[in-house]
């Protein structure tokens, strides 16, 4: 394997313009969602899915404000994040897949082959951040690939290219944690002590992410996991769990059949 790959999203610099949406859907021929107008927000496209690979929330956070000495309710603060598959170093969905469609590739990401998937739809409820799913009247599952095809002719993702601000950063996992650390560091001496880190770890859940962010606020505001686990995590232990229950009751049929057997001879 060549050096992990991986994507830091600066939320603190994300303008909501959407051209990481637009340039992901334009290179990989994704398509379109429907135009539903959720009539909530800015935010027409919901939630990440199999057609939607790069998703721009739009969180508007309000609180009582003074205005001409009278208190009154405003917008404080817009919120913005472009959310993307996670590439989780341990991937629940490259567990549960029965055909082998999804693999690993050699810059550290997830990536699924859609001539091999089956459309079982396992890797769906496997994913703990709900990302991966089944495109309709396809049936097969699609997610992002952090531009496999890019990446292998060294080119950065199409999302991180179009990206006016550097929001999304595209580049050696290992570097990217460095510098997202030099950035929370900076935004605490700025005087926002709420920025943090998010999915950076290898000692979370999922054994850090390919894809971490800046949040300045609780992971729930963004609509994100706070405490993502893999979820075969427990897979090992109940194999030996169901392992040893088979056993125990192969033995108790092997002792009734021995019993039965002794009782026809006397």
């Amino acid at each position: 394997m060549t050096e992990r790959m991986g994507f830091f999203t600066d939320t603190s610099v994300c303008i909501g313009c959407k051209a990481c949406e637009v340039a992901c859907k334009e290179w990989n021929q994704l398509p379109d969602d429907g135009f539903v107008f959720e009539a909530t927000s800015y935010d027409n496209t919901g939630q990440l899915g199999a057609s939607t690979w790069r998703h721009v929330a739009f969180i508007e956070q309000t609180r009582p404000v003074r205005m001409n000495g009278d208190q009154d309710d405003g917008v404080d603060r817009w919120l913005m994040s472009s959310d993307v598959c996670k590439h989780c170093t341990h991937a629940a969905c490259l567990d549960v897949c029965p055909t082998g469609a999804l693999f690993r590739t050699e810059f550290g990401t997830v990536v699924v082959q859609q001539d091999i998937c089956n459309g079982c739809g396992y890797c769906v409820p496997a994913c703990p951040f709900g990302v991966i799913d089944r495109r309709e009247g396809d049936g097969r599952a699609w997610k992002c690939t952090m531009c496999y095809d890019r990446q292998r002719g060294g080119l950065e993702p199409a999302c991180a290219k179009a990206c006016p601000t550097d929001s999304i950063q595209f580049g050696p996992l290992d570097e990217l944690r460095e510098r997202a650390e030099d950035r929370v560091e900076r935004l605490h001496a700025d005087g926002h002590p709420e920025a943090r880190l998010y999915g950076e770890s290898p000692d979370d859940g999922v054994g850090g992410a390919g894809a971490f962010f800046l949040l300045l606020d609780e992971p729930e505001v963004y609509g994100l996991p706070p405490d993502p686990v893999v979820t075969t995590r427990d897979l090992p232990s109940m194999w030996r769990w169901a392992g040893a229950a088979a056993l125990s009751v192969a033995g108790v049929v092997a002792v009734a059949f021995a019993g039965f057997g002794n009782g026809e001879r006397r």
